[in-house]
């Protein structure tokens, strides 16, 4: 059975929490055995290419200059260069983000320091907690793997990059369904727990990791104990409502959505909150 599903908008409130303050994960209910579709692959340079038509006359000759940027010479500064000043442009001008973000990779890989890698995957590890197009999802979550993998390999103890890794298999690989995928990333994050009992960062995703997989009673404990330690997690509170509706337990749900209501403080989420507090009764 296929419980690893990230379900589509009004199954949870994690999903508005996340409208609201974060990205857009929520919690699965248990399902009938459905296998996952199979999705397109995205290709970054096509979706580039596609913005390129829109451009305005002086903007294609600016982008023209920055690109010629990279192949100008072997110097590797001008290359880190020139692609930190492309990301600015898609970003800044264009508003493509990912193209921003595939050009802050690059440059990242390029100078292969921890910081660069650090920062690049991290600006995919915020994407995939957003993202619902399945291949735009894949491929995030590989870049956000492979950055964190490389910056592991200059500082193999960090355990912030052991969480960020562990997260990208959670967030990116936890919607396809392959239990192999989300247990990747829990080990990640086991080796972090297991020095710190008391690292909520980890504890936190373990607990996503738990509901994602349909293991809600781990999901819910661990919960508990990252909202003991942080009362006001606000995330940690719309995930353990989310969990505890999805295992069934209706009014314990319903105790949690409502103290969500009250860290949130927002009329609009109190409204979406009530409406699904109806759906559960």
């Amino acid at each position: 059975m296929v419980k690893k599903q990230i379900l589509v908008a009004g199954l949870g409130i994690v999903l508005v929490i996340v409208l609201f303050i974060f990205g857009g994960t929520v919690v699965p209910k248990k399902q009938s055995a459905n296998q996952p579709e199979k999705t397109e692959v995205f290709d970054i340079q096509s979706n580039i290419n596609k913005s390129k038509v829109k451009l305005t006359p002086s903007q294609t000759i600016f982008l023209s200059q920055l690109e010629n940027g990279i192949t100008r010479g072997d110097v590797k500064d001008q290359q880190i260069k020139a692609y930190e000043s492309l990301a600015s442009f898609w970003e800044d001008s264009v508003h493509n983000h990912n193209a921003y973000i595939y050009y802050i990779s690059k440059a990242a890989k390029l100078e292969n320091s921890e910081k660069k890698l650090n920062f690049a995957a991290r600006l995919y590890l915020e994407d995939l907690k957003r993202e619902h197009d399945p291949a735009r999802l894949a491929w995030k979550t590989d870049e956000a793997i492979l950055l964190f993998e490389k910056a592991l390999v200059l500082n193999p103890d960090d355990d912030d990059l052991k969480i960020g890794l562990g997260s990208s298999y959670i967030y990116g690989k936890g919607p396809s369904g392959d239990p192999q995928q989300t247990m990747a990333g829990i080990q990640q994050l086991l080796s972090v727990v297991r020095k710190d009992s008391n690292n909520m960062k980890a504890q936190f995703v373990l607990a996503v990791g738990g509901a994602v997989s349909g293991q809600y009673e781990k999901a819910i404990e661990r919960f508990k104990k990252v909202i003991a330690a942080e009362p006001n997690n606000v995330e940690a509170v719309a995930f353990l409502a989310d969990t505890y509706a999805a295992d069934g337990q209706k009014e314990e749900a319903i105790k949690w959505y409502n103290i969500s209501k009250k860290l949130v403080n927002n009329p609009a989420y109190s409204k979406e909150v009530d409406a699904h507090i109806q759906s559960l009764k």
